[in-house]
């Protein structure tokens, strides 16, 4: 999403309160475990899902944060906490990441375009 898009939709959000962006997700495992879902990003309450049909994780961010990083706490189906650290490519929609769980689990964590060919 361009700089001029966000804006738009920062103001129209504003006006109409009802503007997000839905991008692919996928979280894959130092296992080979593979979870897909979607992120959503809105100015009202922005948050991530991913599953395998059998565990998923999701989370909560500041979909109003336009930091080139941003961290994301994760809670898993299982019990297992942690958090995503999530670099953005230009314009915010798409890049990559990675999961790190309490017991040391680690995962890759892609979005937008990256993640794309995972769903």
């Amino acid at each position: 999403m361009s700089t001029k898009n966000l804006s738009l939709c920062l103001v129209s959000s504003l006006l109409l309160s009802a503007c997000a962006y839905t991008v692919p997700v996928a979280v894959i495992g130092e296992d080979g475990r593979l979870l897909t879902g979607t992120a959503t990003a809105s100015t009202t309450n922005s948050h991530f899902q991913v599953s395998d049909g059998k565990l998923t994780c999701s989370g909560n961010y500041d979909g109003l944060n336009t930091s080139a990083t941003i961290n994301m706490p994760v809670v898993c189906s299982d019990g297992r906490k942690g958090f995503v650290t999530a670099h953005r490519e230009a314009g915010g929609m798409a890049g990559n990441g990675t999961v790190t769980l309490t017991d040391g689990y680690k995962a890759d964590f892609l979005f937008g375009n990256a993640a794309k060919s995972f769903q």
